[in-house]
């Protein structure tokens, strides 16, 4: 087992559970639009590595180099804006296609929300599959749990922003949440609108896009629909 200092940052579906719990008849198109949003968003962050897929999430991380936090903000900043247009684009192509489902028009709804700490982690490969385990893992996830007011964030933990306090973009708030294990903490977010606010708007979906993602999505589904795939919410279920 490895063990290193490395930047994590999850992407999180915010109105997941409420998205597949509610749709129960479109399930299999819900479960392949949301497969299609997370694959999108994980292309527009090639400077992180994927560490694991969670369900409605994306859990990310890049190796730490000593005295680079700034340097480590502005990437998650970067990282953060790309993936939230890359989400937001694909929703957007996913909500204008041409299949009246509640699970293809239900993914209006979704946001994307974002969470990031710096921390001392370990290296596990089981299988070939490469896992990060330590108290800086947890604290990533637990910060998910926040009082933030807002559905699209970055949120970033008090270690990450007093190190790159100058990096930050945007106003800046702070929260203190109360983490289970860990009490009381601060963390400082910024809306992820008012990072991205000067980019160009999202092109509109062409009728040749909307029939391709219709396609797409009857196609991809099928196989949920006739029982040779499983759901991955039912999956994990047990």
């Amino acid at each position: 087992m490895e063990s290193g200092r490395a930047v994590l940052l999850i992407a999180d579906i915010g109105g997941y559970t409420e998205y597949m719990s509610t749709h129960r008849m479109s399930l299999a198109h819900a479960e392949v639009n949301t497969a299609r949003m997370l694959d999108k968003m994980i292309d527009a962050a090639p400077g992180f590595d994927l560490i694991e897929i969670e369900g409605d999430a994306a859990f990310l991380s890049r190796q730490a180099d000593d005295g680079d936090t700034d340097a480590a903000v502005d990437d998650i900043l970067d990282a953060a804006v790309a993936m939230h247009r890359a989400f937001h684009l694909e929703r957007r192509y996913v909500a204008a296609n041409l299949c009246p489902c509640n699970g293809c028009k239900g993914a209006a709804d979704l946001k994307l929300k974002f969470v990031a700490h710096v921390g001392d982690v370990a290296i596990q490969t089981i299988r070939d599959r490469v896992k990060l385990v330590g108290i800086d893992v947890i604290l990533v996830h637990r910060l998910l749990k926040n009082p933030v007011g807002i559905p699209e964030y970055v949120l970033l933990s008090e270690e990450l922003y007093r190190t790159g306090e100058d990096a930050m973009r945007g106003p800046v708030h702070e929260v203190e949440p109360e983490l289970e294990g860990f009490g009381p903490v601060h963390a400082y977010f910024v809306d992820v609108g008012d990072l991205d606010g000067s980019a160009a708007p999202l092109p509109a979906p062409s009728l040749g896009g909307r029939l391709g993602r219709t396609f797409a999505a009857a196609g991809k589904g099928l196989p949920y629909m006739v029982g040779l795939k499983e759901y991955r919410a039912a999956a994990s279920a047990g």
